[in-house]
């Protein structure tokens, strides 16, 4: 059910793809004969219902080729689409290649250079999703050939218009695809994400002044995107890319890109409390401006305040005024002291939501295994991805002391030992992997479980 990634280089391309594929799999197995179903349209009003068909049986293996080829065809109308802002899609082939015979036709391809691709480029424009569905249906074996990742690259800049590529980025100087090793740039991975080469994962602009800016995620997505750079601090990923449309996200390390996905969409349905703290924390961040730094002014802490009805006693509001500058961390702590009534987060249950599910999460780097061949009586090793299935258990939310206990541990010891997850059911077997990290940055202090080797991310 999932593409294959033989050599390193285009991961950023083919696990974007294939969280939307995914999609289709998941969600629209029903409908893939349709050649419209990418608009989004089709989908509006039905995803808070909307379940996997495999939800039920977990059975990946009732796939057909054709549903596949399908899915992965939609997956692809959809992003060109999304690239050309919903009017138009632009497709890169390969002239004077055999239909019947790729493999062939590319084996005399000599491309030594960007110019002598250029001579064998051509280019569709469509406006009609129908019309650029048939013709990508009909040359899908190409873009499964080993020049697949790099034309269907460029058939997603050329939707996008090169100009408003090199409009969207905030540093136009630097390359798209980084050299020794051919990595995407977050440019492209967020190009196939929000139709946008933006380089930033926040919401939104960040205004630096001086009519200077950086870009973020414009607007809601389909599918969206976690990172392990955010555990180790180094961003921050916004509400966009963290709460997509579908339960389903790529996944970044230092040096990969994979995927992670639920079967059912209640995987993000919030509570009371969770929706509370969500619509506080994005109007904290717009008035961040340090870069994902968590901390803002007075003036901007005001206005949040506002925003969200927010009446902290006198005595309370100057205490987190007088330093001159609010941060996240002890905003949150008042926050669990003040009453809901006042707009604050304290909860006389004490239990503040708890969720347990199952997600998945795929690696399409091939990696040896033993396939058993029955006329030999031995096993062959074939490439394959790796799927792993997780158990994850999030905890009830904080009360103060406990917040405050995990915070003191978590600053003195400045281990990610899973020992300060002591809220975790005793049943819950405790594992961690860098991919856990990944899943704590969308659910806070979430426990993971799996059966088999560890989920890699790289």
């Amino acid at each position: 059910m999932g593409l294959v990634q033989h050599e390193g280089g285009p991961c950023g391309v083919l696990a974007t793809v294939q969280a939307y594929v995914l999609k289709y799999l998941l969600f629209f197995s029903d409908n893939l004969g349709n050649p419209e179903v990418s608009d989004p349209s089709y989908a509006s009003g039905q995803r808070r219902f909307y379940q996997s068909s495999f939800a039920a049986r977990d059975d990946f293996s009732s796939l057909t080729e054709d549903v596949k080829t399908r899915a992965l065809v939609h997956a692809m109308v959809e992003i060109l689409f999304l690239c050309g802002t919903g009017k138009r899609a632009a497709v890169a082939l390969i002239g004077g290649v055999n239909r019947g015979e790729i493999d062939a036709s590319l084996e005399g391809l000599s491309v030594e250079s960007a110019i002598d691709f250029q001579k064998v480029l051509r280019i569709s424009t469509f406006t009609s999703r129908k019309d650029a569905f048939h013709l990508l249906l009909a040359n899908i074996r190409l873009f499964e050939s080993r020049l697949g990742a790099m034309l269907f690259l460029i058939s997603s800049l050329l939707s996008r218009g090169l100009e408003c590529i090199q409009a969207d980025r905030d540093d136009p100087s630097q390359p798209l695809v980084t050299a020794p090793f051919g990595h995407a740039s977050q440019e492209i991975v967020n190009l196939l994400l929000c139709g946008e080469a933006v380089p930033n994962v926040f919401d939104g602009k960040m205004d630096l002044g001086g009519g200077m800016s950086l870009k973020g995620i414009p607007n809601d997505v389909e599918v969206g995107f976690l990172t392990l750079l955010e555990s180790l601090n180094l961003c921050k990923v916004g509400q966009y890319l963290k709460c997509p449309k579908w339960p389903i996200w790529v996944v970044g390390s230092e040096s990969h890109y994979t995927v992670l996905f639920a079967l059912n969409p209640n995987v993000q349905e919030e509570n009371e409390l969770e929706e509370r703290e969500s619509k506080i924390r994005r109007a904290f961040d717009a008035q961040d401006q340090s870069g994902g730094g968590g901390f803002i002014s007075v003036e901007g802490f005001q206005q949040v305040l506002r925003e969200t009805d927010i009446t902290f006693p006198s005595d309370k509001l100057e205490d987190l005024c007088n330093p001159g500058i609010i941060v996240w961390s002890e905003f949150w702590q008042a926050l669990l002291q003040l009453d809901k009534r006042s707009g604050g987060m304290k909860d006389p249950t004490g239990l503040m939501g708890k969720k347990q599910f199952t997600i998945y999460h795929f690696n399409g780097i091939a990696k040896s295994v033993l396939n058993g061949n029955a006329n030999s009586g031995g096993s062959i090793p074939v490439q394959r991805p790796r799927i792993c299935k997780l158990n994850v258990s999030v905890p009830p939310r904080w009360t103060q002391d406990e917040y405050l206990a995990d915070v003191a541990s978590s600053s003195t010891s400045g281990s990610k030992d899973d020992s300060v997850l002591s809220l975790a059911p005793p049943f819950q077997t405790c594992q961690h992997a860098p991919l856990v990290d990944c899943i704590r940055t969308r659910w806070p202090r979430a426990v993971c479980s799996w059966v088999g080797d560890v989920p890699s991310i790289v």
